[in-house]
């Protein structure tokens, strides 16, 4: 089993108990990691703070407010962070666009929802990334959620899938630049699941359907599936990896 205790890592996006974050969590918990959470607004506080006692090592972990579409928020926060001590890992599942914006014709896209699901989906990887650089410990790792609206254009996800596509560009090219500095950048192409900003994404029960009849593994993946292949790229386990976009949606990517 693997074991990470003695290891740091801060997840951002966790909403509920269906987050893929805490899917992370759960495993990163389990393997005897330290877990650090942020959070937007003191409602998803509230939410987040209601997890905590299931995790066996981490019932009393550190909650740090986190606004990512606040640059000096997103500073401080991992400043506050730092205090404690560096980190070895970042996990990010942090997504939104307007739901009028992923449904009808892509082309009546506004500006403002186009730049808004771009700066919370995508940006936030980038000034995340920055920050937690500073205060990373030796051969760290950095990790997103992605879909696979990213790569092919999917019914109902329309910019969404426009951010995506930034988010896993960002990836490379975080990589790319802080490859220098010994950190490494992967992305997750998680399958669909019943997460909170799923929701509004319209016909998912249609594409869980397809998933689980048409995928090789001839089933959905759930947070924990996730989850695993997350500490994977956390750990030294994949310590030559980076610039990756690592597909976990039961083969589906590859029949499409």
């Amino acid at each position: 089993m693997l074991n990470l205790q003695n290891q740091r890592y801060v997840i951002m996006g966790v909403a509920n108990k269906r987050s893929i974050g805490y899917g992370v969590a759960q495993v990163l918990d389990e393997a005897g990691a330290e877990v650090i959470f942020t959070y937007r607004k003191e409602r998803s506080k509230d939410a987040l703070m209601k997890l905590l006692p299931d995790l066996k090592n981490n019932s009393e972990a550190q909650v740090i407010q986190c606004d990512v579409e606040d640059d000096d928020a997103v500073i401080k926060a991992f400043e506050e962070i730092g205090k404690t001590g560096k980190i070895n890992g970042l996990y990010h599942s942090i997504a939104f666009a307007d739901t009028e914006d992923l449904r009808g014709r892509f082309s009546e896209t506004s500006r403002e929802g186009f730049l808004l699901a771009h700066n919370i989906s995508s940006y936030s990887l980038t000034i995340a990334a920055r920050e937690a650089s500073k205060i990373m410990a030796e051969n760290g790792s950095i990790v997103t959620t992605t879909y696979l609206g990213g790569e092919i254009a999917m019914q109902n996800y329309n910019v969404m899938g426009v951010a995506k596509a930034s988010l896993e560009s960002n990836v490379r090219y975080l990589a790319q630049d802080l490859g220098a500095d010994g950190i490494r950048v992967n992305a997750i192409s998680a399958g669909p699941i019943r997460t909170l900003s799923a929701k509004g994404v319209g016909g998912l029960n249609t594409i869980l359907h397809e998933v689980e009849e048409r995928s090789p593994l001839k089933r959905n993946v759930d947070i924990v599936d996730v989850g695993k292949t997350a500490a994977y790229l956390l750990s030294d386990l994949s310590s030559g990896v980076t610039g990756e976009n690592i597909h976990v949606d039961s083969g589906y990517h590859i029949v499409r």
